[in-house]
């Protein structure tokens, strides 16, 4: 674009100004009335306080266009405004044009906002969603640290560094949680100000303006180290939910680099902790004796939860399925994969062309975690403490039946077999050696399948499938 072509576009656009880079409803009515009075989007410039388009368009006094008196109202779509309200929140200097754009093919094209696959809607749907994140993790990661007013009372001063324009839009958030408490929020883009009964906004501060340190955080730190699970460690994940970028403002952020680097030692004691409740005992000998000592197990809190253990079933074979846990049904019948997972699994099964009939199939915990709701008794995840006591009897188990695959579904059944976490998207579809030699096969459980909709339970279906017929193919070169 030339200068002078540029500089003919500049003359002829309306400018909007909003009071604030947040100023939903400044942008909203201006909006409206611009769409009345049929202004199309390239000849509307928005400038905000501190925006690139602010120097630009400074002393103009083109003003907008009145509508006329017989206007059609424009069609705003509920989901539309609801996006926009996270959209204009976002630091992209384009946003309000794309929003105005967006809203201006809307009145011809009513149903846009369902086309998943439009740059406008897809732009719309990424500024709102990164905004969100945002706003979650300022509530998230924001730290108090007190302050001793003169007159003897305590004040509670954070400091945080949003990305996007959210400071107004978490103030009903803190307010709400910390109704009883008086603070400040500090941030270089403005300033929240709590005093027990009205919040007032202040100027932008500096890192420096905030407390350091105060004497409750190391109370903090000691909470924080205590339920710092190792068992559950994913470094990468931590990192995506909770980036390096804010550790400078978290106490408890000094110690997670000593907490990963022992992560593993520490869950090596678990698991050898595990083992130790059945020091001086001899394992079973026989499917019949673990049957029965299981009903009576009570090391650890699912064995004292009222329920039945479910004992495996099947023959000494080749091939040994081990789940996660007994479901609702399986627990009132006494059977593993009786309930809709089983079904499943069984049709899988099938189509891979592996008789079921011919598997030993167990689970690694024994006993079935649950929370009550009302009637129903909804499945809860077990610890890695209790799959690792419960080690002691799937391994019991193995050594009576030896087979020459297992094949472990879900992430608790490859920790009973592997005696640490693992990511089971990571390490599915191949073969792994268990210490004596024999060959272990990871995928996903079956009733994840059947948590999931549409497109995506057809894409991970087909990849539970292939697992199995890879399996299929292993073990008749196993057996052959």
């Amino acid at each position: 674009m030339t200068a002078s072509f540029r500089d003919m576009r500049i003359a002829s656009a309306f400018c909007v100004a909003l009071v604030s880079p947040d100023d939903f409803d400044g942008w909203r009515v201006n909006a409206r009335r611009l769409l009345m009075a049929d202004v199309p989007p390239d000849r509307v410039a928005w400038s905000e306080p501190g925006g690139a388009g602010g120097d630009l368009f400074a002393g103009s006094d083109k003003r907008l266009p009145s509508p006329p008196v017989d206007a059609e109202q424009p069609r705003v779509p509920r989901a539309f405004l609801q996006l926009a309200q996270s959209a204009i929140l976002h630091r992209d200097a384009e946003r309000l044009a794309l929003l105005y754009r967006l809203l201006w093919r809307l009145q011809s094209k009513p149903g846009l906002m369902e086309d998943a696959a439009d740059p406008d809607v897809r732009r719309i749907e990424e500024l709102a969603r990164t905004v969100r994140r945002d706003i979650h993790k300022m509530r998230a990661f924001v730290r108090f640290r007190v302050v001793d007013e003169a007159d003897g009372g305590e004040h509670y001063v954070a400091w945080f560094e949003p990305e996007h324009h959210i400071l107004r839009a978490n103030a009903k958030f803190f307010v709400n949680r910390f109704t009883n408490m008086a603070w400040s929020i500090l941030t270089p883009a403005g300033s929240l100000h709590w005093d027990g009964t009205s919040l007032t906004e202040g100027p932008p501060a500096q890192r420096g303006d905030a407390p350091a340190g105060d004497a409750t955080e190391d109370l903090w730190r000691t909470y924080y180290a205590s339920i710092f699970n190792p068992a559950r460690l994913k470094v990468g994940a931590m990192l995506k939910e909770m980036p390096r970028k804010y550790w400078k403002n978290m106490p408890e952020a000094a110690l997670i680099p000593q907490l990963v680097a022992g992560a593993q030692a520490r869950e090596a004691a678990m698991v050898d902790a595990g083992s130790d409740l059945f020091a001086g005992e001899g394992r079973p000998t026989s499917l019949q004796a673990i049957g029965e000592e299981i009903q009576a197990c009570r090391r650890c809190e699912i064995g004292c939860n009222g329920t039945n253990a479910v004992m495996g079933e099947g023959p000494s074979a080749a091939l040994m399925i081990v789940g996660e846990q007994p479901g609702d049904v399986e627990e009132q019948q006494g059977r593993p994969f009786v309930g809709p997972a089983g079904r499943l699994l069984r049709a899988h099964l099938e189509d891979a062309g592996i008789d079921e009939r011919a598997a030993y199939v167990t689970n690694a915990v024994k006993h079935f975690k649950f929370v009550q709701r009302g009637k129903r008794r909804l499945h809860q995840s077990p610890t890695a403490k209790e799959i690792d006591i419960c080690r002691w009897w799937i391994e019991g188990e193995r050594g009576i039946v030896k087979p020459q695959l297992v094949l472990a579904l879900g992430a608790s059944a490859a920790r009973g077999m592997l005696g640490k976490t693992v990511s089971v998207q990571k390490e599915r579809s191949r073969a792994h050696r268990l210490e004596d030699g024999t060959e272990l096969w990871l995928t996903t459980h079956p009733s994840y399948l059947l948590r999931l909709q549409d497109d995506a339970r057809a894409v991970e279906e087909k990849r539970f499938a292939d697992d199995l017929r890879s399996v299929a193919g292993r073990l008749a070169e196993l057996t052959a």
